[in-house]
C-alpha cells in the first residue's frame, strides 16, 4: 500500500508574489543598519541590489514556467548571482568595468581594497559610522547575498529558515553596536513573520491545512506579542550580559543621558610609584567633521614591540614611574593607560600598541578583568623650556571649511595678551576654569548637548556645560590658532582607599570619573595635556627652573600641584560633582547596565534562533493531539517527518507495512508499537468504514523516542535545533 496521506492540494504560487515578498523581507532586514551606518550611498546600493535580485528572479521564473524545478531553480540562482554582480559593479566600481557593467581584474582589486578599508572603518569608527564608499561596498555586497538567499528560500517555501535569516540579519546591528532598540523594526518584523508564515501555510503541500495555519497563526501571535510586550523592557543602549553592574565604553563623545545617570560603580583600581595617581587615557580624537569628533586612525603594532621612541630628549627632564591597573567594572576593546606608556606587562590575549597616541587596543580581547603593569615616562620641561617651544611639529586633520565666527574671535580675544603658545593655552585654560560653570543639565535644557561646531558656539555663549563641551571648545579654539590639538578620553585620577597592595596605596577609580580633556603638541616636547573643565581635575601649570623646574601639575603631571589657580577649584575629581563621562573604547559613551533587560535582549535573540525548534514542536504537539483521537493521517505524517528529521529515508511510494517492517528489522523499533499505526493507516486508506483506531499517540511516542535515542548527542542537538522536515520539500 502506498503512502496515501498526502494533504489537500495547494495552489502553486506564481513567481511574482514570492519575489515581492522576499524583497520586502530583505528590505525590512536592511532597516536596522541605518542606526549603525549613516544613510547615504549604501542605502541606495542595497535597495537597488535587492530590487535587481527580485526582478531577475521574477522574470526568469516567468520565462521558465514550463521547465522542471530541478532545472529552473539552478538557472534562477545563477542568473540572480550574475545580475547582482553586474548591479554591484555598475554602482560601486563602474569606472573600472567594461562598458560600466562587466567587472575586470581591476574591479575585483578595487573592491578588495574597499572591503579592507571598510573593516578598518568599522574597527576604528563609532556608530553611526559615516556612509562612505567602502561601507557602501561592504553592505551592498552583503545584502546582495542576503537578497539572493531570502529569495531562494521564499520561492522554495522554506519560510521558517527565511524568518530566521531575516531576524538574525536585522537584530545584528543592535547587538553588535549596542545601538538603541528599534521598536518600529521589531513590530514590522513581527508583521513580516506573520506574512511569511501565512504564505508558507497556504503553499505548503506537505502539511494539513489546519495544522499549518495554526502553526503560522500561533507563531505570528507570539512574535507580535514579543515585540509589543518585551520590546519596552529592552535597554535603550545595552551591552553583552554580565554577572553584575558593568560599563560598556564606545568610541565617541556623544554622551547624552548616560552622563546624567546618578549611579556609579568602581571601574578599576590602581597603585603607582608616583606621588599621585595619574590620569588614564583610552583613546584620542583629532578628526572633526563639524558635527562629531572621531577616534584617530593610527598604525598598530604588537604590544611586545612597545610604543616607540620618546618625543623629547635632553635637556628635557624625564620622570619615570610604574602604574599597576586592575580593570573591574567596564567592558571595552581598549586598556586604560597613563601617558606616556612605554611598556606593558601582565596582559593576556592579543593586544596591540598604538605608538602615535600611546594607547592599547585589541580586535578580539576585552578589558574586563585585565590586571597589568605599565612603565611610564613623562616629559617634565621647565616653564622656560615650554615657553621657548612652539606648538606644532605634527600634521593634523584640517578644520571644516566653515565654523561659527565666535570660536576664532574669542580665541584671539582671550589670548591677545600672551606672547608664546604655552601662555596662550594657559590663558584659554584659565578663562574656561574661571568664567564658565560645570553643569550636566544645562546643555540639555538649552539644546546644545553635543560637540558639533554649533553646539560649541552655543556653549561659548551660555558658558555652562560638562567636560566634552570644555574639551571640544578648547580644541577648536586652539585649532583656530594653528595649533595641533586632539581630545583625549579616559579617567580622572582615582581616590585613595584604605587598601594596600605591597605597601602601596590602592586608588579607586569610579565610573563617575570618566573624563575628556585636550592636549596640544609642542616641538621637541611632545603632547602636553590641559584641563579646561571648570571645577574638575588638575590644571596644567609648569614651574620655573628657579623653583625646581618640571611639571607642577596637569593631567599627566607626576605630582599634584599646590599652586593657586584662577579657576574655582583645582582639586582632583573624587567629589559629588564628578564628571560622569564616557571614554574608552575610543572615547565615549558609557552605559551602566541593568543585567535584567540585557538578558531579555539576548534571550529574545535566542528565541529567534530557536524558532524552527518551536515550530517543529508545535506541529508535533498538534499531530499528537489528533493522533490521540485516532487520526491515522496525522500520526503517520508525524512518523514520516521524524524519519526525515533523524536522517532516515521516507520514500513516498513506500507502503506503510513495508516501512514498518524496515524500521523493525533495521532500526530495532518495537513492532508492537508500529502495528496499530500501520493498521490504522490501512483502514483509513482502504476500508469503506473506518472503525475508531483508539489512542495512536502512545505507540507513536514509543516509536519517536526510539528513533531519537539512537542519535548521538551532536546529531540529536542538530535535529532539535534545525529539524530537516521543516526545510525539505517532499512530493
Amino acid at each position: 500500500m502506498a503512502d496515501t496521506t498526502a494533504p489537500r492540494a495547494r495552489i502553486r504560487p506564481g513567481p511574482v508574489g514570492p519575489g515581492v515578498l522576499a524583497a520586502g523581507a530583505t528590505l525590512v532586514s536592511v532597516w536596522p543598519y541605518t542606526t549603525a551606518v549613516l544613510p547615504g550611498l549604501w542605502t541606495f546600493v542595497a535597495g537597488a541590489v535587492v530590487i535587481v535580485v527580485a526582478l531577475t528572479g521574477i522574470l526568469v521564473r516567468l520565462a521558465t514556467r514550463a521547465v522542471r524545478d530541478s532545472i529552473r531553480n539552478p538557472v534562477v540562482l545563477v542568473l540572480q548571482v550574475l545580475a547582482a554582480i553586474v548591479a554591484c559593479t555598475a554602482l560601486l566600481v563602474g569606472e573600472t568595468a567594461v562598458v560600466g557593467l562587466i567587472p575586470t581584474t581591476m574591479s575585483v582589486q578595487l573592491i578588495g581594497i574597499r572591503l579592507s578599508q571598510s573593516m578598518s572603518e568599522i574597527g576604528e569608527g563609532v556608530a553611526p559610522i559615516a556612509g562612505t564608499l567602502p561601507m557602501a561596498t561592504l553592505l551592498g555586497l552583503a545584502f546582495a547575498v542576503v537578497a539572493i538567499l531570502i529569495d531562494q528560500l521564499v520561492a522554495r517555501r522554506q519560510v521558517v529558515l527565511a524568518v530566521v535569516l531575516t531576524s538574525v540579519v536585522g537584530v545584528a546591528p543592535m547587538l553588535i553596536s549596542f545601538s538603541g532598540v528599534n521598536m518600529a523594526w521589531f513590530l514590522l518584523q513581527a508583521i513580516m513573520i506573520l506574512v511569511l508564515l501565512r504564505f508558507g501555510a497556504r503553499h505548503d503541500r506537505d502539511a494539513t491545512r489546519e495544522s499549518s495555519q495554526l502553526v503560522a497563526a500561533f507563531t505570528g501571535v507570539v512574535a507580535v506579542a514579543a515585540a509589543l510586550v518585551l520590546g519596552p523592557m529592552l535597554p535603550v543602549a545595552s551591552a553583552l550580559p554580565g554577572t553584575g553592574p558593568m560599563l560598556t565604553v564606545s568610541a565617541d563623545l556623544r554622551l547624552g543621558d548616560d552622563l546624567r545617570r546618578p549611579e556609579g560603580i568602581e571601574a578599576l583600581t590602581l597603585v603607582t610609584s608616583a606621588a599621585a595617581p595619574p590620569y588614564l587615557r583610552m583613546a584620542t580624537l583629532s578628526r572633526f567633521d563639524g558635527d562629531v569628533w572621531r577616534p584617530d586612525r593610527a598604525d598598530r603594532v604588537p604590544l611586545r614591540q612597545g610604543f616607540g621612541e620618546r618625543e623629547w630628549d635632553d635637556p628635557i627632564r624625564t620622570v619615570e614611574s610604574t602604574v599597576s591597573i586592575r580593570v573591574l567594572g567596564f567592558s571595552s576593546d581598549r586598556l586604560p593607560v597613563p601617558y606616556a606608556a612605554e611598556r606593558l606587562s601582565g596582559t593576556e590575549g592579543v593586544w596591540s600598541a598604538v605608538p602615535e597616541n600611546r594607547t592599547v587596543m585589541s580586535r578580539s580581547q576585552d578589558a574586563a578583568g585585565a590586571d597589568y603593569t605599565v612603565s611610564v615616562a613623562t616629559a617634565a620641561p621647565t616653564l622656560e623650556q615650554i615657553r621657548a617651544a612652539s606648538a606644532g611639529g605634527m600634521r593634523m586633520p584640517p578644520l571644516p571649511d566653515e565654523l561659527p565666527p565666535i570660536i576664532a574671535e574669542l580665541a584671539r580675544e582671550v589670548t591677545a595678551g600672551a606672547t608664546n603658545d604655552y601662555d596662550r593655552l594657559i590663558a584659554l585654560q584659565d578663562w574656561f576654569r574661571g568664567e564658565f560653570e560645570y553643569s550636566l543639565d544645562a546643555p540639555v535644557d538649552a539644546g546644545f548637548d553635543g560637540t558639533g561646531a554649533e553646539a560649541v558656539a552655543t556653549f561659548l555663549e551660555e558658558r555652562t556645560g560638562y567636560c566634552i563641551h570644555f574639551a571640544g571648545a578648547f580644541a577648536l579654539m586652539a585649532k583656530t590658532l594653528d595649533m595641533p590639538v586632539r581630545i583625549v578620553v579616559g579617567y580622572l585620577p582615582g581616590g585613595a582607599t584604605d587598601q594596600r597592595r605591597d605597601d602601596d596605596i590602592v586608588y579607586s577609580v569610579s565610573s563617575d570619573q570618566l573624563h575628556s580633556w585636550p592636549e596640544v603638541h609642542f616641538r621637541d616636547i611632545g603632547w602636553v595635556p590641559f584641563e579646561p573643565t571648570a571645577t574638575l581635575g588638575v590644571p596644567t601649570d609648569f614651574i620655573a627652573a628657579a623653583a625646581g623646574g618640571g611639571s607642577g601639575s596637569g593631567p599627566d603631571a607626576p605630582a599634584p600641584t599646590t599652586a593657586p589657580t584662577t579657576g574655582p577649584s583645582a582639586t582632583p575629581t573624587s567629589t559629588a560633582g564628578a564628571d560622569r563621562d564616557s571614554g574608552g573604547g575610543g572615547g565615549g559613551a558609557l552605559q551602566t547596565l541593568d543585567p535584567t533587560p540585557v538578558l531579555v535582549t539576548v534571550l529574545g535573540a535566542l528565541a529567534v534562533l530557536l524558532l524552527p525548534a518551536l515550530v517543529r514542536e508545535l506541529r508535533r504537539a498538534v499531530r499528537l493531539g489528533r493522533a490521540r483521537t485516532g487520526d491515522a493521517v496525522a500520526a503517520w505524517r508525524e512518523l514520516t517527518d521524524t524519519l526525515i528529521d533523524v536522517g532516515l529515508p521516507a520514500p513516498p511510494a513506500q507502503t506503510a507495512r513495508a516501512r514498518a517492517e524496515d524500521l523493525a528489522a533495521r532500526r530495532g523499533v518495537d513492532a508492537e508499537a508500529l502495528a496499530p499505526l500501520v493498521r490504522s493507516v490501512e483502514f483509513a486508506s482502504y476500508a469503506k468504514t473506518r472503525p475508531h483506531a483508539g489512542d495512536l499517540a502512545a505507540p507513536l511516542r514509543v516509536v519517536i523516542n526510539h528513533l531519537m535515542d539512537d542519535l548521538d548527542k551532536p546529531r540529536w542537538v542538530l535535529t532539535q535545533l534545525l529539524p530537516a522536515s521543516l526545510f525539505t520539500r517532499r512530493r
